[in-house]
C-alpha cells in the first residue's frame, strides 16, 4: 500500500502539478469571476444581484408541477434552490472539481448532514484523532444515540495514517473521515494511499478540506468521495459569514439534496450566498498573502529558545512534509507553536502580551489571530486525544508581515517577565 501510494504520487506530481494545477489556478479567475453570472439576466450588472425571496411565483399550474417534482433543479422555495445560491454552488463546485455543492449555514451542519445521510444503526466509521471539536460531539453522542460506533486514529509519521484506517476498520465500517492538514496540530494524512485502500473495502471516504481550500489541495483527484469545507474561513474571508460547503458526484449529492438537506434545512441564506461569491473573488490573492506572510514569520522563530515545536505542514520539522509538499500545491497561513514552559502563567501572559494579533477562535479572515489551546482548560497530557496545554494557534491575516513578526517576538520575550 505504501509502495502504490508513492507511485501514484510520482505521477501525481510529475503530471498533475505541471498541467492540471497550473490549469487550475489560470482557470480560477474564469470560476470566480465569470461561472453561473449569467449578466444578460439581470441588465449586464458585473455583480449578480441577491435573490432575498423566501419562493417564487408560477405563471400556471403545469408550471408549479414540473417545478415541485424537480426542486433539484427548479427554484420553488429558496429552503431548496434559490439563484443566488445556486451561483455559489457552481462556482464552488468547479473549484473543487466536483460534479456539485451544497452549502448548508454552518460548516457542522454540512458534516452532521453528511454522515446522517451515510451512515446508519449498525455501523461504523473512523475518524482522524483530535479532529474539529464539534466532529466528535457528533461522533461520540449523535451517533452513537442512533447506534453507530466510531474509532479515532492517529496519523502515524511512518505510513501517514493509511494502516491506521485499515487496522481500525471492521466488516461494518462504513466511512472513513479525515481531516488533512488537520487545524491545530496539522497531522497530514496519506489521501491518495487513504483512497485507495478505501476502495478496495467499498468504504466511503471523507475529508475536511478547509485548511488548503480547493485552491491549495484537491482530494477529489486523490480519490476522496466527498470534500467538506467550513466556508466560515478562506472562501467567504471576511470574518462575517458562519457556512459549510459539501462537494461530491452529482448522483450522490442530488440523493442527499433530495432527502437531508431539504427536511433538516440547514441552509444558506441568500446574503450569505453572495457575501461568499464576493469573498471568492480575492480568495486566490489572500491565500498567498497569507501563506507567504506565515513562511516569513516561521522563519524569524524557528529557532527561538521559547518555542519547543513548530506545527505547520510546510516546515521542515514536519514528519510527513515530504507527502505534504507532494499533495498540497502550497500551505495557508495557519500554524501552531508549543511554547517551551513550566507553567500555565506563562502562557496567560504570552497570549495577553499581543497589540496586533487578536485573541479569537477560527480563521481566514483579514485579521490576524491566535487561539491557545489552554482556552480549552487543557491541562491532562496524559490524555493522547487532548491537545497541549503549551499550543497556541496562530492565524496570519493582511497586515504588515514585519509588524506581525515584531508583535510575536515581543509577547515571546514577555514570557520571561
Amino acid at each position: 500500500m505504501e509502495m502504490t501510494g508513492r507511485l501514484f504520487y510520482s505521477v501525481y506530481k510529475a503530471y498533475f502539478f505541471s498541467k492540471l494545477h497550473q490549469k487550475c489556478y489560470m482557470d480560477t479567475w474564469e470560476i470566480i469571476t465569470h461561472l453561473g453570472e449569467n449578466r444578460e439576466e439581470y441588465h449586464g450588472a458585473m455583480i449578480p444581484p441577491m435573490y432575498q425571496t423566501s419562493n417564487f411565483k408560477f405563471d400556471d399550474l403545469s408550471a408549479m408541477q414540473t417545478a415541485l417534482s424537480d426542486e433539484y433543479h427548479y427554484p420553488v422555495y429558496s429552503r431548496g434552490n434559490n439563484p443566488t445560491v445556486k451561483i455559489l454552488r457552481e462556482k464552488l463546485a468547479a473549484l473543487e472539481g466536483a460534479e456539485d455543492a451544497l452549502v448548508f449555514n454552518s460548516g457542522c451542519a454540512a458534516i452532521s448532514t453528511l454522515l446522517l445521510s451515510q451512515l446508519k444503526a449498525g455501523d461504523h466509521m473512523v475518524c482522524i484523532a483530535k479532529p474539529y471539536g464539534w466532529v466528535k460531539y457528533i461522533c461520540d453522542y449523535i451517533l452513537k444515540a442512533k447506534g453507530i460506533q466510531c474509532s479515532f486514529v492517529e496519523v502515524l509519521d511512518n505510513d501517514a495514517g493509511v494502516y491506521a484506517y485499515i487496522q481500525a476498520s471492521n466488516e461494518n465500517t462504513r466511512l472513513w473521515y479525515l481531516e488533512s492538514p488537520n487545524t491545530f496540530t496539522f497531522e497530514v494524512t496519506d489521501i491518495a494511499a487513504v483512497a485507495l485502500a478505501s476502495k478496495e473495502r467499498g468504504i466511503i471516504t471523507v475529508i475536511d478540506n478547509s485548511y488548503s481550500t480547493p485552491l491549495y489541495q484537491k482530494p477529489l483527484l486523490l480519490g476522496i468521495d466527498f470534500v467538506i469545507h467550513s466556508a466560515s474561513k478562506y472562501l467567504a474571508g471576511h470574518s462575517d459569514v458562519v457556512a459549510g460547503v459539501l462537494c461530491g458526484n452529482s448522483e450522490s449529492i442530488k440523493e442527499i439534496y433530495q432527502s437531508y438537506y431539504l427536511a433538516l434545512g440547514a441552509v444558506i441564506s441568500p446574503q450569505d450566498a453572495w457575501l461568499i461569491i464576493r469573498g471568492l473573488r480575492t480568495l486566490p490573492l489572500r491565500l498567498e498573502q497569507s501563506s507567504k506572510s506565515a513562511l516569513e514569520i516561521l522563519t524569524a522563530i524557528e529557532h527561538h529558545p521559547r518555542i519547543e515545536k513548530i506545527y505547520y505542514p510546510f516546515h521542515h520539522s514536519h514528519p510527513n512534509y515530504e507527502i505534504a509538499k507532494l499533495q498540497m500545491k502550497s500551505c495557508s497561513g495557519l500554524f501552531s507553536i508549543k511554547l517551551k514552559v513550566d507553567n500555565t502563567e506563562a502562557i496567560h501572559r504570552f497570549c495577553d502580551a499581543f497589540k496586533v494579533f487578536s485573541m479569537a477562535v477560527s480563521w481566514g479572515g483579514f485579521e490576524s489571530l491566535i487561539f491557545p489551546a489552554l482556552a480549552f482548560q487543557v491541562k491532562d497530557e496524559t490524555d493522547q486525544n487532548a491537545l497541549s496545554w503549551k499550543i497556541v494557534r496562530f492565524y496570519v491575516g493582511f497586515e504588515e508581515v514585519e509588524v506581525l513578526k515584531n508583535d510575536l517576538l515581543q509577547a515571546l520575550a514577555v514570557i520571561n517577565s
